[in-house]
């Protein structure tokens, strides 16, 4: 599970403590990391293209959050950034202008993970009520919630704009019709909770990751099941689809991130470089290289060839 091209480049005490979050800037004008940490900060980061072995520089260090944030997500224009966090508060930022551009409070459900729709215009997040809050992303404004039954842990929106997905403490997936805001399948995915979804960029598949140390692929449309993956010694904490649309990767409780061939469901390297629990895992837009995020406080950057 070594293969030549792998490498990694660490930046430790990126934040004061465990790292939960991270996103990484799909918009090539502006190709920013960002990171949430149980220390209540958010910070963004700037990774040089041309010069992949250099540790991320940072940029902003954003505070305002009174306990920890739990998850983030960046707008298609790269320009706008999400944070969720522990204190109910859902805030937008303007990371090109340094500054806060609304704070959406959740309410008593709370809120856990949060994430763009695909056209930028509505943020969606869940949480401990078991309900989807969908809030109107310029004015943050309330525009519809869907009953999601357990705790939402996960969130995924369909690159088609399509579907979206919510994964639960329960171990069930729901998937929802957007246009209709009807559920459209439930999947009783795992027994144990769900930490992380992801679609691949055609939308065709749905990557369920779980606390039973397994990721489960979906055909997106017709709900089926087409295979099982193990691999991790724990957890798996987080799962992302590579722009290539052929890999993933993921990051789990046993301190190591992996990387993985979509058609031949294989390991193809592990990466075992943390040294705590890895919550967050994300690709750049090229897929060239891939962000992880632990309770060791470090980010590390990996070049995937």
């Amino acid at each position: 599970e070594k293969m030549a091209g792998y490498t990694t480049t660490e930046l430790p005490k990126a934040h004061e403590d465990g790292i939960w979050a991270v996103a990484w800037s799909k918009n090539a004008k502006h190709d920013y990391l960002v990171t949430g940490s149980v220390d209540e900060t958010v910070k963004t980061w700037h990774c040089d293209v041309a010069a992949p072995t250099n540790a991320p520089q940072q940029r902003l260090c954003l505070g305002g959050h009174k306990l920890g944030v739990v998850s983030v997500d960046i707008d298609p224009s790269g320009v706008v950034m999400a944070s969720s966090s522990m204190d109910n508060q859902l805030r937008l930022w303007d990371i090109e202008a340094n500054k806060l551009l609304k704070t959406i409070e959740s309410g008593p459900g709370g809120n856990w993970p949060v994430c763009f729709s695909c056209d930028g215009r509505f943020l969606i997040t869940g949480g401990k009520s078991g309900e989807i809050s969908i809030f109107k992303a310029e004015t943050g404004e309330l525009a519809t919630r869907l009953a999601a039954g357990s705790f939402v842990l996960s969130l995924a929106y369909s690159p088609d704009g399509k579907q979206l997905a919510c994964g639960g403490m329960d171990g069930v997936v729901h998937i929802f019709d957007i246009t209709t805001g009807k559920l459209v399948h439930k999947l009783e995915a795992h027994a144990a909770p769900i930490r992380s979804l992801s679609y691949a960029p055609d939308s065709s598949l749905l990557l369920t990751a779980s606390d039973d140390g397994s990721v489960k692929v979906y055909d997106a449309s017709h709900a089926q099941i087409t295979g099982t993956i193990c691999g991790h010694a724990s957890w798996v904490l987080s799962v992302a689809w590579s722009p290539d649309n052929t890999h993933f990767a993921t990051g789990s409780g046993d301190y190591k991130v992996k990387v993985w061939d979509i058609g031949s469901r294989q390991c193809l390297h592990t990466f075992a470089e943390h040294r705590n629990q890895v919550w967050g895992v994300a690709y750049d837009r090229t897929g060239a290289r891939l962000a992880s995020v632990s309770d060791d406080q470090a980010i590390h950057i990996h070049s995937c060839p």
